[in-house]
Order: C-alpha cells, then structure tokens, then sequence
C-alpha cells in the first residue's frame, strides 16, 4: 500500500523524497509543513486520518519533501536563492512529481488535488493557480500564504510569480479563464497560532479575478496544530473525491 521513491532534482538542486499510499482512486498531493519530509503527514497520522478512502479505493496520497520550506527554515543562501527555490519547488512538482503519479496511476491524463496545512497550504494553492490545467481543486489548512518573511527581502522576480496573491491581480487570458472553472478551500482554525485573516486576504485575491472559492472559520477550539488538520483533511476529502 505504501511506496517510496528518492531521485535528484535540477530545479531545487537537492534529492527529493516522495511517499504513495493508496492503491486505486483520485491522486491528491499533500504537502508537508515548513520543515517536513515525505513521511511527516504519516507520522502525524494525517495518512490515517483518510484511511476509508485509501481503503476505498476513492483516493490515493502523495507527498514530497517540503524542499523550499526547509531552505526558508534555514535561511538557506539569501533571499533571491530562497525564491529561486520557492519556484523552483513549484516547477519539480508539476515537471516531475505530477507527470511520477500519472505513470503511477497509469493514466496519463489523470487530473490532481493538492492540499496542505501551514506553508503546505500555500504550497497546495500556488500549484492550482499555476496549473490549473492538470490541478482542480486546492484544500488549503490554516493557511500560510505570504511567505516573504521567510524568504527575505529583495527576493527579486521569483517570489512575485511564486506567490498566488502576488501575480493573480496580473493575471488574464485562458489561463485565468481555466483557473475560473477551478476551487480552492480555505480553512482556518482561530485558536492558538492561527491567523485566519491570511485566509480572508487571499479569498480576496481569488475572488477578484472570480476564481471559486471559500474560506471555512472552524473556530476558537482549533489551533494550528496537527490535531486540526486531522479532523479538516477527511472532511473536505470526502467533498472531492
């Protein structure tokens, strides 16, 4: 049920580590938090939290090394390297890890979801707004969507068009026409470390260019913390697949 792969990527200049679980059923990416390997959304049984629909067959999960959230954690070379990255990462996904699970799923015209908790959440919106073409749905959890207070100041071209709220006001054309017939999921706790106002800022941004989506409050009694996002992935999962 379980498989891992490891090969070096040119476009983050590292090793990536990528897990499968699943064995039939919908592709859907989720992404680590900030400093997180492959195999973090098992250990903190967010694999398990969506066990009956691996056991289904409704959905088989992937999941990455978070490369660029690891290189902000440690203030890897300056700030333009650290967007480099940030893009970079975007780019291994969609060139690497999604063209990986469509061998996997041995259908080659197989569309994504993408989701994510903190900088995965970020992680999991940008791919959409990027490529909408092969991703459909975003479930972003308690989301952490300006990340340049991590990459640092004067981060040059990289970061704009790394950052959904940074390049969509730009956006126009088929691209944003396809990116209209997709959706994203916002939710947020509002206990404790939660900042629920990166959310509403960001559904801002989407609705603007009339792109679909929904911001979810779950309320004071969640925090930004794994025991949320155990009870938010199931849930929205069982909307989408």
């Amino acid at each position: 049920m379980k498989r891992r792969e490891r090969w070096y990527s040119n476009r983050v200049e590292s090793d990536v580590t990528v897990a499968r679980w699943g064995h039939f059923g919908r592709p859907v990416i989720v992404f680590p938090t900030a400093g997180g390997d492959a195999e973090e959304i098992e250990r903190m049984w967010l694999v398990d939290s969506v066990g009956e629909y691996l056991e289904a067959g409704r959905a088989k999960i992937y999941s990455c090394d978070s490369v660029s959230g690891k290189a902000m954690l440690r203030e890897d070379g300056d700030a333009r390297y650290r967007a480099a990255i940030t893009r970079g990462f975007i780019e291994f996904v969609r060139h690497e890890l999604i063209p990986m699970i469509r061998m996997d799923c041995d259908s080659p015209d197989i569309t994504v979801i993408t989701a994510g908790a903190s900088i995965g959440a970020f992680n999991a919106v940008s791919l959409l707004c990027h490529y909408p073409d092969v991703i459909t749905n975003a479930v972003g959890m308690s989301g952490t969507y300006d990340v340049a207070r991590f990459v640092g100041e004067d981060a040059g071209d990289d970061l704009y068009f790394a950052t959904p709220s940074y390049f969509l006001p730009d956006l126009n054309g088929e691209h944003l026409a396809l990116l209209q017939t997709r959706h994203a999921i916002l939710a947020s706790g509002e206990g404790r470390w939660e900042n629920i106002g990166e959310s509403w800022r960001l559904a801002h941004v989407l609705g603007r260019k009339g792109i679909p989506n929904r911001v979810d409050p779950w309320g004071s009694e969640y925090d930004h913390d794994w025991s949320t996002w155990r009870q938010m992935l199931p849930k929205y999962l069982g909307e989408l697949v």
